[in-house]
C-alpha cells in the first residue's frame, strides 16, 4: 500500500478563494472588511516568518491587515494595554498574540485579555468551554485542530462513527481541542502522552492518528494500522552532516516515507497541516466580522 499524500497546500488555497469571495460579499452588502491584528513581540525568526505569512494571507482575502512589532523588553502593562486597544477598535474582529512570549511575559494574562469574540485563535477559556461544551455556533475553534479535522472528513466523510482515534499529544493548542472535535464526530477517543505505556500498541488500534508532540520522525509504520488516516502536526528541524556539510530540513512527528507504507493518507511536512492553520485563522477572522453584525457566522 502507497499512502495518499494529503495535500493541506493545495486544500488551504482552494478554502482561502472561498474566504476572499465571501469577504468581497461582506464589504459591498453590510460595509464590514474583516480586519486582523497580530501582535509580535521580539525579533524570533521562526515567529516573524509565520507572522509574515498570516499577513500575506490576510491581505490576499482582502483583510484590513494590522501588524503590531514589539521590543523583547515591553513591559505586561504595555502589550495588556494595546490588547485592551484593539478590544474596543470595531475595525478590528481577529486578535493574535504570537507565541511564545519572552519569558518576563505570563502567557496566560495576555491570552485571556483578548476578547472571547475577537479570540480568533481560540484560546480563551470562554472559547475552549464553548468548544468541550459542543456549542460552537458563536465560539472560535483554535485554527490547527480546525484545519486538521477538515483534512480528515475530507478522507471519511463527515461522521467518524465506529472510527477509533488516538492522539499523540495533549497540549491544550492541539491535543484537548482536537479531542473533543473528534468525539463530537462521534470518533471514539484515546489521548495519549509521555507517560502512556506502550505506546506503540495503543497507536496500533487507531483508524485516525493525530501526532502533535515535537519528536522528529517518532512515529513509525510498525505503529499504524494498516489503512489508517495519519496527521501529522509536527513541524521539527533537524540537521544533519553530509561530507562535511551540514544542512538543515524540516520534519514531522511522522516518518513520512515509512508510514506511507501502510496507512491509507497521511499529511507531509511542510504542506500538510501548516497552510491549514494559517486558513483556518482567516475563517475564524471572517466568522467574527459576520458575528460582530449579527449575521450567522
Amino acid at each position: 500500500m502507497t499512502a495518499k499524500r494529503i495535500d493541506g497546500k493545495a486544500k488551504a488555497e482552494q478554502l482561502a478563494e472561498a474566504i476572499k469571495a465571501q469577504t468581497a460579499v461582506l464589504l459591498k452588502d453590510h460595509g464590514i472588511r474583516p480586519g486582523l491584528a497580530v501582535v509580535i513581540i521580539g525579533e524570533d525568526p521562526a515567529s516573524q516568518i509565520y507572522v509574515r505569512n498570516k499577513k500575506r494571507r490576510a491581505e490576499a482575502c482582502g483583510f484590513h491587515s494590522v501588524q503590531h512589532t514589539l521590543d523583547e523588553n515591553v513591559s505586561q502593562a504595555d502589550v495588556l494595554g494595546l490588547i485592551d486597544e484593539l478590544n474596543n477598535d470595531d475595525a478590528i474582529h481577529g486578535i493574535l498574540v504570537q507565541l511564545p512570549l519572552p519569558d518576563h511575559l505570563d502567557e496566560q494574562t495576555i491570552t485571556q485579555s483578548i476578547l472571547p469574540s475577537k479570540d480568533v485563535d481560540g484560546f480563551h477559556f470562554v472559547n475552549i468551554g464553548k468548544l468541550t461544551a459542543g456549542h460552537t455556533q458563536d465560539a472560535f475553534v483554535p485554527c490547527t485542530p480546525a484545519g486538521c479535522i477538515l483534512m480528515i472528513e475530507d478522507e471519511l466523510g463527515p461522521d467518524f462513527s465506529g472510527k477509533n482515534a488516538v492522539i499523540i499529544g495533549r497540549s491544550n493548542i492541539v491535543g484537548k481541542p482536537m479531542a473533543s472535535l473528534l468525539m463530537q464526530r462521534n470518533a471514539t477517543i484515546t489521548v495519549t502522552h509521555s507517560r502512556t505505556s506502550d505506546l506503540p500498541s495503543v497507536v496500533r488500534n487507531a483508524d485516525i492518528v493525530v501526532a502533535a508532540v515535537g519528536r522528529p520522525d517518532m512515529v513509525k509504520a510498525d505503529w499504524i494500522k494498516p489503512g489508517a488516516v495519519v496527521i501529522d502536526v509536527g513541524i521539527n528541524r533537524v540537521e544533519k552532516t553530509i561530507d562535511g556539510e551540514t544542512k538543515s530540513r524540516l520534519t514531522g512527528d511522522v516518518d513520512y516515507d515509512d508510514v506511507c507504507r501502510v496507512a491509507s493518507a497521511v499529511t507531509p511536512v511542510p504542506g500538510g497541516v501548516g497552510p491549514m492553520t494559517i486558513t483556518m485563522l482567516m475563517s475564524n477572522t471572517l466568522r467574527s466580522a459576520r458575528l460582530s453584525a449579527g449575521l450567522p457566522g
